[in-house]
């Protein structure tokens, strides 16, 4: 039996790595916050500006303030958006970082080999929702066109938090296959498991991406949902041929 005293002092030093790494996550938050208020008016300008442009000129459209403390909230929150996405991958790289001392050594292995991808997934989850991003404002000025003589007034950044929005939630869901494959290399997830229950998984997926999307736009789901679905296959396809000749352990205990 294991020594009791032995667990208490793996449970404090799994609780003190936990903290050791939220204070870190906080930090890097911190510093990207900051960064993200140096940056703010050049990327501001840039992204107001693109997607004022998306917008047809044809189209009454003004953004107007409403009171003399929102430009500081705009900047306060907008700042803390642009932060969280340039850090948010080595946010995730320290959630990774608390998992891998209660791993075996080959599980270790297997995390080595996904941390790389999850940094990749998240940027490109990022530049695919960039590529899109036209097309779901396109598809919403389009419904401008049923109401005739109407405009548009709202507030100053409300479009810039759209895609602020939009690139952390692709980002976010981009990290999916990375998890799945992951868990299959551990042995949480087998080969049988993820070809017995894939309807159920995309079914997942599909929601997962209505959830994400914060516009909750048709085009933008399914930009989301179609290469997350792709790329979940992918991880099963990768998990089935590098599990291939491993033997079920059950079928083992059976010989």
């Amino acid at each position: 039996m294991d020594d009791p005293e032995e667990f208490r002092l793996t449970l404090v030093q799994h609780l003190d790595e936990l903290r050791n790494r939220i204070i870190k996550a906080v930090l890097l938050i911190a510093v990207g916050w900051i960064v993200g208020w140096v940056i703010f008016p050049n990327v501001y300008e840039t992204l107001s500006g693109w997607a004022r442009s998306q917008i047809p000129k044809s189209v009454d459209y003004r953004e107007v303030f409403k009171s003399v403390t929102e430009p500081f909230i705009l900047k306060f929150k907008l700042s803390f958006y642009l932060g969280l996405l340039m850090v948010f991958p080595f946010v995730v790289l320290q959630g990774w970082g608390f998992v891998k001392p209660g791993l075996k050594a080959a599980e270790r292995k297997a995390l080595a080999r996904v941390i790389p991808f999850s940094v990749v997934l998240f940027f490109g989850g990022a530049a695919l929702c960039w590529l899109i991003l036209p097309v779901a404002l396109h598809w919403f000025i389009s419904y401008l066109g049923e109401f005739p003589g109407t405009g548009v007034y709202q507030e100053p950044g409300t479009l810039v938090f759209f895609i602020a929005k939009m690139l952390l939630a692709f980002g976010i869901g981009f990290q999916l296959p990375v998890i799945v494959f992951f868990l299959a290399k551990i042995g949480i997830l087998t080969p049988e498991m993820l070809r017995q229950y894939w309807r159920h998984a995309t079914v997942g997926i599909f929601t997962l991406a209505m959830l994400l999307t914060p516009s909750n736009d048709l085009p933008s789901m399914l930009t989301m949902a179609i290469p997350l679905t792709l790329l979940f296959f992918g991880s099963m396809m990768a998990v089935q041929w590098t599990n291939r000749g491993k033997r079920d352990p059950a079928l083992d205990e059976l010989d």
